[in-house]
């Protein structure tokens, strides 16, 4: 078993430029310390510099990661494409030890919209059209219905919102730490 009944493990999962990583910042921005973020382009571009393959050392890190800070009595948000295919089995895991409240999110943005928004990020000219194209996954949800679906429509601040009341951590204390 990992964590408390008390720590909330939020799992964030959507397509490319589908708002992940802003959303994860919104959550920590609205409850301050004690929120561990733990993104998967970050543990497998930066700290492990890594192609996302199967069995890859990244997804063993996340979930140390995220373990090892549910432990320690963070609130926990694991944030990245994390397709269903290659990081199920690891995020089935990680939610069945988890002994508090899980939350599972998928951001989805159609295509065209994430082809938009990637215009806009720093890595525009490392990636182009047709590597998006083979990336994108349609509706790629884990398996039991087990995350809620966030469509484009809903604007940042609302989905921040949204996810700080059905976790819980709108009504729960920053830890000072």
């Amino acid at each position: 078993m990992v964590g408390t009944e008390e720590t909330r493990l939020v799992v964030l999962r959507g397509n490319s430029a589908s708002g992940k990583s802003s959303v994860a910042v919104g959550l920590r921005e609205k409850f301050g310390r004690g929120l561990a973020l733990v993104g998967q382009d970050n543990l497998r571009r930066i700290v492990l510099r890594e192609r996302d393959r199967p069995g890859a050392a990244n997804i063993g890190l996340i979930d140390l990661t995220a373990r090892y800070a549910l432990d320690a009595g963070y609130h926990v948000v694991v944030e990245g494409i994390l397709s269903a295919d290659r990081y199920g089995d690891m995020l089935a895991q990680l939610r069945a030890d988890h002994c508090g409240p899980t939350h599972g999110y998928y951001l989805d943005v159609p295509f065209t919209e994430t082809l938009a928004r990637h215009a806009t990020k720093p890595i525009a000219d490392d990636v182009n059209e047709t590597q998006l194209r083979d990336w994108y996954r349609s509706r790629d949800l884990l398996p039991d219905g087990i995350e809620t679906v966030i469509g484009a429509d809903s604007a940042l601040h609302e989905t921040v919102d949204r996810i700080m009341l059905d976790t819980g951590l709108a009504h729960l204390p920053a830890l000072d730490r």
